[in-house]
């Protein structure tokens, strides 16, 4: 389901462009879709017309996605496996400080090696309204005032959907700009739709080595854009927004935690409005790659600090619950394989 295919209803039951607003309004507040702003009823504000046609409205909205399985972890973390209409699931985590990480694809063409997703392939792309129905889902649970779309899939691949996302989220959804974060291995045509929005989003460019060789054997179906010009289309875009460009490195033992890729990651970030973020590796047992050293990591944001590159080492949430994006997903899938194994 499309976020207009909502609208096109509201407005079919005879709603006005502010009625479906409000509506929306409510189930992006995880409320009842009868309540408006200040507590005012549904007759106070809603034509008789589109108040018959909310109980219809709320079950196929309940249907676009539920809750699983919940898997809390220590950090205070909680990731969550959602069951799509079609029985198709995806993955969001609540993560601390407000922020709630969701997917926009079930599974991933990109197939970056080190990815349980991208083991998978892509399956199908999420509706506008699905990953919206992402969000309602955490919000019934927490707080939400931070969105990336980091979970699963390659937003670039689903742009228009996710771009209708993130302009209602910004909007009626009431979450600031700079709090929608974009998430991509690069794709040239993201640097010019981006901007054409109302809703800007800060962007987080995955990166994760400063080789070219190196990046298309890690990322093997990502776009063949040279770490350098990488950098320079997300610095344009920075300097566009007034957002810095948060760079993903998942670091990998043996991989892209050399001391080379340290000296070329100063050379491509020096001067740059760029944040760039470490993160150690979540192990799976299934692949080679394996997690350096906390000291290691710390070692090589201390060196970025002083080049005067903005740093941070991230803890992937949920590390204790193995829950590295598409690990939860795999796992029950296995147990129900097994299961039905059994059955047979």
């Amino acid at each position: 389901m499309l976020i207009e295919d909502i609208r096109q209803s509201l407005q079919t039951a005879g709603a006005k462009p502010c009625h479906a607003q409000r509506v929306l309004r409510a189930w992006l507040r995880a409320q009842p879709l009868d309540v408006g702003r200040r507590g005012r009823l549904a007759e106070d504000v809603l034509p008789k017309s589109v108040r018959a046609m909310l109980p219809d409205m709320r079950a196929a909205l309940d249907g676009l996605a539920r809750v699983r399985s919940e898997h809390a972890g220590q950090d205070g973390s909680v990731r969550l496996l959602i069951e799509l209409a079609d029985a198709q699931t995806v993955e969001s985590v609540l993560l601390p400080r407000d922020a709630l990480c969701i997917s926009t694809q079930v599974g991933c063409a990109v197939g970056c090696t080190f990815c349980m997703t991208g083991r998978e392939g892509l399956s199908r792309q999420l509706g506008s309204a699905e990953i919206v129905a992402q969000v309602v889902l955490a919000r019934a649970r927490r707080v939400v005032k931070k969105v990336v779309f980091m979970g699963m899939g390659e937003p670039a691949h689903n742009l228009d959907n996710v771009l209708d996302a993130i302009e209602l989220l910004g909007t009626l959804g009431e979450i600031g700009h700079k709090n929608l974060v974009f998430s991509t291995v690069g794709n040239r045509r993201v640097f010019e739709r981006l901007l054409l929005g109302a809703v800007k989003p800060a962007l987080a460019l995955s990166l994760h080595t400063t080789r070219a060789d190196l990046r298309a054997e890690l990322l093997p179906r990502a776009p063949r854009i040279d770490p350098v010009e990488l950098v320079e289309l997300g610095e344009r875009y920075a300097r566009a927004t007034g957002y810095p460009i948060q760079y993903q490195w998942t670091l990998l033992e043996g991989v892209n935690d050399s001391d080379e890729e340290l000296e070329g990651i100063v050379k491509l970030l020096t001067g740059k409005y760029a944040l760039m973020n470490f993160i150690p590796y979540n192990t799976v047992a299934d692949l080679p790659f394996k997690r350096p050293s906390w000291q290691r990591a710390a070692t090589m944001a201390g060196t970025l600090h002083q080049h005067g590159i903005l740093s941070r080492l991230r803890n992937s949430a949920g590390q204790d619950i193995d829950g590295g994006c598409g690990q939860l997903r795999a796992r029950t899938a296995k147990v129900e394989f097994r299961r039905k194994s059994v059955v047979s």
